[in-house]
């Protein structure tokens, strides 16, 4: 009598993207140099918001001594803190 060998169940492989989602923030620091209207446009090109969100975020900054501008994946936020940094604000990315 011969043994009869099961057939073993062949399962598709299935790639998952597994990724951690730490959001990044920038944060921008006050400065003596320059001015709210420099800050403020710069804040709205760098995160493309409106002029009211980049006028509280402004004046934040001015009386906290830093704000978070940005957050977001990283490379976003090196996109924000490069434009940012293109008048010398100075800048800083944490997780």
């Amino acid at each position: 009598m011969t043994e009869e060998k099961p057939t073993p169940i062949i399962e598709p492989e299935i790639e998952e993207e597994t990724s951690v989602g730490i959001p990044f923030k920038v944060i921008l620091y006050n400065d003596d140099w320059h001015t709210f209207d420099e800050v403020i446009n710069q804040i709205i090109k760098a995160t493309n918001c409106s002029f009211e969100k980049a006028r509280d975020l402004t004046f934040e900054v001015h009386v906290k001594g830093k704000a978070i501008i940005f957050f977001g994946p990283l490379p976003e936020c090196l996109k924000v803190s490069s434009v940012l940094e293109e008048i010398e604000l100075h800048t800083q990315i944490i997780s």
